[in-house]
């Protein structure tokens, strides 16, 4: 399921960048001559083109017909595009007459420059043609956080409010926290937000942690390793807010539910052991297995207590409550209009944009490089389960992501176009088109070898769990 959901996000986030292009492109009377969504290697699943009056369709198909060739077609119809669906998910393109991009070189353009090709255009039109794409991306995911705001809304969780505390990563517990600590303050600074928190500890190089130890506050030093550690052993959470453990639902033949519990029930003790934590009362029910226990618990804020037998795999056959808002009271939910949740969108886009390039620097940290991911990385990020709120949001963020990585100043991404351009502004003397087609090839292959090494750290790591 998260394959599919990959695949979907990727083709919404292909077909908005390419789309980009393409609208700049049709705005300054450049032609398009065929827009892709995925890559077309010797086949195309579907190819479109409207001339002589009427749309025509090619499925699964290998050769366009010399029939469709825009030389061969009316006048008016030479300026239609081919559009076109490939069969391999790994991006797309937007084939731009007159220009040096992934799908030509200098030998592929007209032998006299035409006024209706990009390099005739003057170098703001082309900045704008080139940007396009970028600029979409980044439209595209301030637009849908702001509708998921304005549907979803947004619960907010002040670290003080987790009761319980937090539970803690082991690379955490080596540096000397223990589940339930509640962080207070960083190298001095307070702190009561969450994700505040995560981006201190790893990218403020934090020295000294203040957490509230049951009645006490205790400073935890840190060893200055964090970082390292956190890229070494791929360490996706540093913490997260203990919960209850709050009955939601029975699984069939639960003993639970035979024994009488009912949803709702919040447990809080097994055979007078107090522990309100839901990793606290796992952990115990493992140890339990097969055996007849006493389970504590309250049920409309009044204590009781049932005899309950944990079967063989330590559990008691219930499904927990998960939704923070029903399990703190101190959860604000804010729900948006329309006209709040734009400015919502747009700051919290750029939030998240800004803590995504500051997080690039772990890459340069020790360990970093095995952390890039490909495909298999970007999958994984999606649930196992169909979440429409958790796959659009994943979807803005790989929005961001695409944008920021293609302006990114190397030849054969939107940001080596965008230099180049930015150059012949400043200097007014234009790259040659040889020049251009062997920066494009070096960019190429430094791509390529980028996309060979995520992606070989994803089958590295696959293995590695298999074997």
């Amino acid at each position: 399921m998260n394959w599919l959901a990959l695949i979907l996000s990727l083709t919404i986030l292909v077909a908005t960048h390419e789309l980009g292009h393409l609208l700049f492109a049709k705005l300054f009377h450049t032609r398009v001559r065929r827009y892709y969504i995925f890559f077309n290697w010797q086949f195309s699943i579907l190819k479109a083109k409207k001339f002589g009056g009427k749309w025509h369709f090619l499925w699964f198909n290998a050769k366009t017909p010399d029939s469709w060739d825009e030389k061969n077609l009316a006048p008016e119809d030479q300026d239609n595009t081919l559009w076109g669906l490939g069969w391999i998910p790994l991006g797309g393109y937007c084939d731009i007459a007159g220009m040096i991009d992934e799908t030509k070189d200098e030998s592929d353009l007209e032998e006299e420059p035409q006024p209706w090709e990009y390099r005739t255009k003057p170098a703001w039109q082309r900045l704008c043609i080139i940007s396009g794409g970028v600029l979409v991306n980044f439209i595209t995911a301030l637009l849908l956080y702001g509708a998921i705001f304005a549907h979803w809304g947004k619960d907010e969780l002040p670290m003080h409010s987790a009761t319980l505390g937090f539970q803690y990563h082991q690379v955490m517990l080596d540096e000397g926290f223990q589940n339930g600590d509640l962080i207070c303050a960083i190298d001095g600074q307070e702190v009561d937000d969450y994700m505040e928190a995560n981006k201190m500890l790893l990218l403020g190089n934090a020295r000294q942690v203040s957490v509230r130890r049951g009645d006490s506050l205790v400073d935890v030093a840190m060893s200055g390793r964090l970082v390292e550690r956190v890229n070494n052993e791929r360490v996706k959470q540093l913490m997260s807010p203990r919960i209850p453990f709050v009955v939601k639902s029975f699984v069939a033949g639960s003993t639970a539910e035979k024994a009488g519990m009912l949803p709702g029930d919040s447990l809080v003790s097994i055979n007078g052991v107090h522990m309100a934590a839901f990793d606290e009362i796992t952990a115990a029910l493992a140890g339990h297995k097969g055996e007849t226990i006493v389970v504590g618990f309250y049920r409309d804020r009044i204590p009781a207590s049932l005899e309950v037998e944990v079967n063989g795999a330590g559990k008691l056959g219930v499904q927990c409550e998960t939704d923070i808002a029903r399990l703190f009271p101190d959860v604000r939910h804010i729900d948006y209009t329309l006209f709040q949740a734009i400015p919502a969108g747009i700051s919290h886009g750029w939030e998240t944009l800004m803590t995504y390039v500051s997080g690039l620097k772990m890459l340069f940290a020790p360990g970093g490089a095995q952390n890039l991911g490909g495909f298999g990385a970007m999958a994984s990020l999606f649930p196992d389960h169909w979440d429409w709120q958790a796959f659009w949001n994943l979807t803005a963020l790989l929005a961001l992501i695409l944008a920021f990585m293609n302006i990114i100043p190397i030849p054969g991404l939107d940001g080596g176009h965008i230099v180049f351009t930015l150059w012949e502004i400043i200097t007014r003397r234009k790259p040659s088109d040889k020049f251009l087609g062997y920066a494009q090839s070096v960019g190429m292959f430094l791509l390529l070898a980028l996309m060979i090494f995520a992606n070989g750290n994803d089958l590295w790591r696959w293995l590695s769990s298999k074997f």
